[in-house]
């Protein structure tokens, strides 16, 4: 079994529920336990946060053997007021999040 990483400490621009769901639109049948290592959290807070996600009818999941297959709402309007009053939905933000992910190593190198 792989390490967990050390978690990151302060506060972070892009929340752990977002992080959860970014990774699981990464990969649908992910286990918790990879996605806790992913996204550096422990697996009840994984837990916790997938149930969270499903009870706000953002997430559901199906039973595959012995693990789960997700699927996401990407329709749904994000929770926060601001975001809700422009229409930002699920898939707006984890279009936004994999195309940070795609040109991650596009700003290491930009001037200062």
């Amino acid at each position: 079994m792989g390490e967990v990483p050390e978690p990151h400490t302060g506060w972070t621009f892009i929340t752990s529920h977002a992080r959860v769901l970014a990774a699981i639109a990464e990969n649908q049948s992910a286990r918790i336990r990879d996605i806790a290592a992913h996204c550096r959290l422990t697996e009840r807070a994984v837990q916790k946060i997938i149930a969270d996600l499903e009870q706000a009818g953002f997430l559901s999941h199906t039973r595959a053997g012995r693990g789960n297959t997700y699927q996401i709402e990407p329709g749904k309007v994000l929770r926060h007021p601001a975001e809700a009053e422009a229409g930002l939905t699920v898939a707006s933000l984890l279009a936004l999040l994999a195309q940070d992910e795609a040109h991650h190593g596009d700003y290491e190198h930009a001037p200062q």
